[in-house]
């Protein structure tokens, strides 16, 4: 299915310069954000306990809940929001050292005044299990880009390669970024889901390098900037179409889901579109700015279809046994 003819040829590299724009400001908002606002740790990484508690016949009365918490040693200071309803709510406390206390005991004892509600979930993360799992969340998306980075080199020229793993890179830092905005804990999901983008970010690179090595492999052009945006024009609609699935699979799962996906959900949508116009408007153009001449690039592939023709040469030589 196509929604763009084929034979006309959009000047992606031109609007490129907005692209870089948009992205100039997402990082400084993105900055600011950071220093201002932070990001908040899930129990995942932080350590603690998490209570899902559920209010049979009435709204949660976060007010009294926390009057009655603070009264609580064990409680004390404890986080509390709305989950997904103003009937069921998330309590977020520090990690209980004592093994003889029953958290789900604790909590019925110091909330049965506020009314009949059901335990759904309690969760627990030590302090050293929860540096663990950060430190390996961090490995984790280090070495998926570094496997990244070696794949692309070898199947491009280097400035490309470069293009590609500063766009997947940029990639990440805006859609790991939204968790701020909406004010979701970095947890385990969040690692997931980045990771998840990884993968998805740079095979839509990837799909509109090979079309622009095709073009330059299959005639000579003198400007790389035709290359590009004619390569980029005739992937278009493949682009979109792909992107468009993913985008509205995830956006699904996002709204009408359970609050507990949107660790995953929302990362993975503001990541869709991200990827989507990185891959369009932001590597191809820093392959641009990196320095990339086709004409280098023309004298390399010569000097090497020479080798091969000279390799090819010696080995019929040697096959006929005149050397």
């Amino acid at each position: 299915m196509d929604f763009f003819r084929h034979d006309k040829v959009y000047d992606f590299v031109k609007y490129s310069n907005y692209g870089f724009m948009v992205v100039l400001i997402l990082i400084i908002a993105i900055v600011i954000l950071f220093f201002t606002k932070g990001i908040n740790l899930g129990i995942d990484f932080a350590g603690g306990s998490v209570a899902q508690i559920q209010y049979n016949s009435k709204e949660a009365p976060i007010s009294d809940i926390r009057k009655l918490l603070n009264q609580n040693t064990f409680f004390k200071d404890s986080q509390i929001t709305e989950f997904g309803s103003k009937n069921e709510i998330i309590i977020k406390f520090p990690f209980i050292k004592d093994a003889n206390i029953d958290i789900s005991d604790e909590i019925k004892n110091t909330l049965n005044k506020t009314g009949d509600f059901e335990i759904r979930r309690i969760e627990n993360v030590g302090p050293k299990a929860g540096s663990e799992l950060a430190k390996n969340g961090i490995i984790a998306i280090v070495l998926a880009i570094i496997a990244m980075m070696i794949y692309v080199s070898f199947r491009y020229e280097w400035r490309f390669a470069l293009a590609s793993i500063v766009a997947l890179i940029h990639d990440v830092i805006i859609s790991g970024a939204a968790i701020m905005v909406f004010n979701i804990d970095l947890s385990l999901d969040v690692i997931a889901a980045l990771l998840t983008l990884i993968g998805y970010s740079i095979n839509d690179t990837i799909i509109i390098f090979d079309r622009i090595r095709e073009q330059m492999l299959s005639k000579k052009f003198n400007s790389v900037e035709f290359v590009i945006n004619d390569a980029i024009s005739k992937t278009l609609s493949r682009t979109l179409l792909t992107s468009l699935t993913v985008f509205f699979v995830i956006a699904i799962l996002f709204f009408f889901g359970s609050e507990i996906l949107k660790g995953f959900t929302l990362p993975m949508l503001i990541g869709s579109i991200v990827g989507t116009y990185s891959s369009m408007f932001v590597a191809p153009k820093l392959a641009i700015l990196f320095g990339f001449n086709i004409e280098e690039y023309y004298a390399k592939e010569a000097k090497k279809q020479q080798k091969r023709q000279e390799k090819e040469r010696l080995r019929k030589m040697y096959e006929t046994g005149r050397i």
